[in-house]
């Protein structure tokens, strides 16, 4: 910052001095005589040297030197609103203070906007279409924010990996950090504002008695669910491998968890709202809700992977044989023309005989012999012409498989999960975005997803006590799930940023 400084104020001063130089050596012109020619004063000014045209290049420079200064100014502005030293010069804060920041605004802001989704989706059901579309505008501008700071998070990740020297680089690490705080920033600051207007929407502290209604008819709907999905877990076991269901063991469990949560707080909401202490009932009712919306979560998993688990297994045999077909055309190929492609050969042919075995052996996992077979047909794209080619339906089945269950995971979880694994999910979640997606794109976003999915359960494992001290029947499991505050703030997150998410952490007791 101060090299630029001074190089602003040097260009500022080099311009100056041109065009005040020549103006101080040039001689005084004399006086002209009474009777002198009318052409005389034009004579002098061409003998002078100093025309209108010779001070165009000295402007010019001021102007430069002008908007240099300012663009340096701007940046310092800029700098100044995500500076973590109170009081101190945003340079002097530690690159990796700075990173710390980055990576904490990035969890809180996606936990603002997952509970954000999930609220405005309640308050549709019960409030006219018009009457939420404000917040349906901020929500969605949050979500933008959010995901491009996902996107320069996932670069920094990226040169880290690729081993980019750490001393190279440094103040543009510096400018992607602090973009990726001011975007967040302003996600959490636009939620915020909005979350007082959306109060009123919700009424939750007025109609109590009416929302409360609807979450019991959700809960009684969410208990049948969890049977159906028991028997649905217990039907996977029996028609695949122990691996293809291995994604949901264990979340009927949880969905009775936070079923058991919901009941306690539903009864609690019911009392006080008897009593017309609308603001306690209206606190209680919120994280009820919150652990509805994950028991639901949870079940529909199950029934999305067997649904996935079913597609695989049907559309397996065509992709076999369409991938086989690409390897016999690459195979008979001249030499010549196959002589570079001898590896990525083998490997394909690896592949497909070790699916071919599997689903005749008996039992298996299909959308992960679906992946495979998908993998094969990548690494045969392009011997036979043509470029990589789009990803197909079949290919692209066990790809949003693994990131649906990531998100599941993630978002049912949250409360332990960090900002590494929801980089990926986002990174993934882009990759197979709307539209054509190219086959390898597939293949890294199935990859992302995947590993997305290993370290939030790594966070899940190293969280320890989820219950943060706190008693009740299945607060645990409501901290885990970042239904419940784990911070001090207390209380069920609310449709909001940073600063108002947990404001019905006073009447939560």
């Amino acid at each position: 910052m101060a090299v630029r400084v001074a190089h602003a104020v040097l260009g500022g001063l080099v311009a100056t001095g041109w065009l005040v130089l020549p103006l101080a050596g040039a001689e005084a012109p004399a006086a002209p005589a009474r009777d002198a020619d009318v052409t005389a004063p034009r004579a002098a000014t061409a003998q002078d040297g100093t025309t209108t045209g010779d001070l165009v290049p000295p402007l010019v420079a001021v102007g430069a030197a002008g908007a240099l200064a300012a663009y340096t100014y701007g940046r310092r502005r800029r700098r100044a609103t995500t500076r973590t030293t109170p009081g101190g010069d945003p340079g002097l804060t530690p690159l990796p203070e700075l990173d710390r920041q980055a990576r904490r605004l990035l969890v809180e802001t996606d936990d603002c906007v997952r509970v954000a989704a999930e609220e405005l989706a309640l308050a549709t059901d019960r409030a006219a279409g018009d009457a939420v579309e404000p917040y349906v505008y901020e929500l969605r501008h949050a979500e933008a924010g959010l995901a491009a700071a996902f996107r320069l998070r996932q670069r920094l990740d990226e040169a880290d990996t690729a081993g980019t020297d750490p001393a190279e680089g440094q103040d543009d690490r510096k400018d992607v950090l602090e973009e990726i705080v001011a975007r967040c920033q302003d996600a959490g600051q636009r939620l915020d504002a909005a979350a007082p207007g959306f109060d009123q929407i919700r009424a939750l502290e007025r109609n109590a008695v009416a929302a409360l209604e609807a979450a019991e008819t959700r809960f009684r709907d969410v208990a049948a669910r969890i049977r159906t999905a028991e028997k649905t877990i217990a039907d996977l076991h029996e028609r695949y491998a122990p691996a293809a269901s291995l994604p949901v063991v264990g979340d009927a469990e949880q969905a009775k968890d936070r079923l058991l949560f919901t009941t306690s707080h539903l009864n609690q909401a019911r009392q006080y709202a008897d009593r017309g202490d609308g603001a306690k009932a209206a606190a209680h009712l919120r994280a009820a809700e919150g652990a509805l919306a994950q028991a639901f979560d949870l079940t529909d998993g199950v029934d999305r992977l067997a649904r996935e688990l079913d597609s695989a297994a049907a559309g397996l045999p065509a992709a076999i044989a369409a991938a086989q077909s690409d390897w016999n055309a690459a195979r008979g190929l001249p030499p010549d023309a196959r002589a570079g492609f001898v590896g990525r050969l083998g490997h394909a042919e690896a592949l497909l005989s070790a699916v071919r075995h599997e689903t005749a052996a008996g039992p298996h996992d299909p959308l992960d012999a679906l992946r495979r077979v998908t993998e094969a047909a990548a690494s045969l794209a392009g011997m036979v012409g043509g470029e990589v080619p789009e990803g197909s339906g079949r290919a692209l089945v066990p790809a949003r498989s693994a990131l649906a269950g990531a998100a599941c995971f993630i978002g049912t979880h949250r409360g332990a999960v960090g900002g590494e694994a929801r980089t990926l999910l986002a990174e993934a979640r882009r990759l197979l975005g709307p539209g054509s997606v190219p086959l390898s794109e597939v293949l890294r976003a199935d990859e992302l997803a995947r590993e997305a999915r290993r370290l939030a359960e790594r966070d899940v494992r190293a969280y320890g006590n989820p219950s943060g001290g706190r008693g009740g029947a299945g607060a645990g499991g409501a901290v885990l799930g970042g239904i419940l505050l784990s911070d001090g703030e207390g209380g069920p997150m609310s449709y909001g940023g940073p600063r108002t998410r947990g404001r019905r952490g006073a009447f939560f007791t």
